[in-house]
């Protein structure tokens, strides 16, 4: 069920026990780090706030930036109900609970904000449930999200909220909130903890912009820190083995594991094979499956390399195959020769022009006839409907090729493959003028 109760004072016995993460989040705004571009002063959602104006949004960002926290700010300052709900653990059947009892809220002039943490975990159902009570306003949606809302948000509901973009903390941020969780009595302030400045850095440096990451880390190495009746002093052995290994913030289904890929294929199309390489190992460092990347590398040698290098496509196969056959790690050194011949061949997208020229050409007119000449027709009744009449095959003429239109009707003429003058397609370029030129000059003659 979603939490109806209100919000427990920060103060009280209940934060007793709690994680340091969970007893130093912010409670005002003023509290708050990072995020200046939405919650700065005069900036757009600290406006909203203030004012209590708060319209349907969503929250978009990685792990620990202040989604939740925000939201909670929110549920102080609002004259609102405020509804904290979880996509993890609630079904339609406790949505449409929760709708009726704002619905009731909404009839008594009570407006009631619903907060879904983890909404793209919604299925299309789930979300659909919510939309009529966010179109006729029975509720203020607030919803979190560290997936692209654009691939997991209904397009109905998004629609109807306010996408803010919340963006990993700076390494100024994170010091300040250790800083401040050293000296904070709801944090550590009510002991004496002796902990350099660089062991301050190195931890904001490990959290990779995560609040929640950073003071869990900083929790571990003051409870491991050594203690005696002076304090507790964090020694550089205890630090090092609390950051022994650093994970990678990478999830094989989510939005980072878009971005990286883009990463990896955007530096070979900009020819830097160091950037390559590097995005290829946080990837398999991260978990990733090397056949995934094998195949976007494979993709990649048509995309964006073609005829430029036709041997690029054999590079690709064969990465792909010693991925399969050898697997991980040693699969890595020859996914690494991949890329880096693909950030260094000669580049051509028009292959990828192509397609797109005949996908559009196919959109604007998907019926258009084969040529009866060009047709198949192995019945005696095919052949009295003229298929095949016409047909020149192009072997038996000694320069191996005829001036036969193979085109639909409408698309007489029409090109689709526009070489260019990069790397072995110069050739092909040279060779397809040559072609064009001597069929345009038979037709001519006929």
């Amino acid at each position: 069920m979603p939490d109806l109760s209100p919000l427990i004072p920060p103060d009280s016995a209940a934060f007793a026990g709690q994680p340091l993460a969970a007893r130093m989040r912010p409670e005002t705004l003023e509290e708050f780090a990072g995020q200046k571009h939405l919650i700065g002063e005069g900036k757009v959602l600290r406006r909203l706030i203030a004012s209590d104006t708060i319209s349907s949004m969503i929250f978009w960002g990685p792990p620990g930036v202040g989604k939740t926290t925000l939201a909670q700010i929110i549920a102080r300052q609002t004259r609102a109900t405020f509804i904290n709900f979880s996509a993890v653990t609630s079904g339609i059947k406790e949505i449409r609970q929760v709708m009726n009892q704002a619905e009731e809220n909404r009839i008594y002039g009570i407006r009631t904000i619903v907060f879904v943490d983890e909404i793209h975990r919604f299925n299309k159902a789930q979300q659909d449930a919510f939309l009529p009570y966010v179109e006729k306003g029975s509720i203020v949606l607030i919803g979190a999200t560290t997936e692209n809302p654009s691939f997991e948000i209904n397009s109905a509901l998004l629609s109807r909220c306010k996408v803010f973009v919340l963006q990993a903390l700076t390494r100024e941020d994170i010091l300040g909130l250790l800083r401040r969780a050293l000296t904070d009595e709801r944090g550590f302030g009510r002991e004496h903890v002796e902990i350099t400045e660089q062991a301050l850095e190195a931890i904001a440096d490990f959290s990779n912009g995560d609040a929640r990451s950073a003071l869990s880390t900083l929790e571990m190495v003051v409870l491991n820190g050594d203690a005696d009746e002076k304090g507790i002093t964090v020694t550089d052995e205890t630090l090092a083995q609390c950051l022994s290994r650093k994970s990678l913030m990478y999830d094989k289904d989510g939005d980072e594991h878009y971005n990286l890929i883009s990463a990896l294929h955007k530096s070979m199309r900009n020819s830097d094979p160091d950037a390559a390489v590097y995005w290829m190992m946080r990837m398999l460092e991260g978990g990733e499956d090397p056949l995934y990347i094998a195949r976007r590398v494979l993709r990649f040698a048509a995309e964006d390399v073609g005829l430029a290098d036709p041997r690029a496509m054999e590079v690709g196969v064969a990465a792909y195959q010693a991925c399969h056959f050898i697997g991980v790690p040693e699969c890595n050194v020859h996914l690494a020769e991949a890329v880096v011949y693909m950030s260094l061949a000669s580049k051509s997208n028009a292959m990828e022009m192509a397609t797109m020229e005949a996908r559009a050409a196919i959109e604007k007119e998907p019926d258009a006839p084969v040529p009866l000449h060009i047709r198949n027709a192995p019945t005696t009744l095919m052949k009295n409907l003229d298929y095949g009449k016409g047909y020149q095959y192009a072997h038996d003429y000694a320069e191996k090729m005829t001036a036969m239109e193979c085109l639909p009707d409408n698309l007489k003429g029409r090109r689709f493959y526009h070489p260019t003058d990069q790397g072995q397609e110069a050739r092909y370029r040279e060779r397809l003028e040559q072609i064009l030129a001597w069929k345009e000059s038979k037709r001519q003659q006929s």
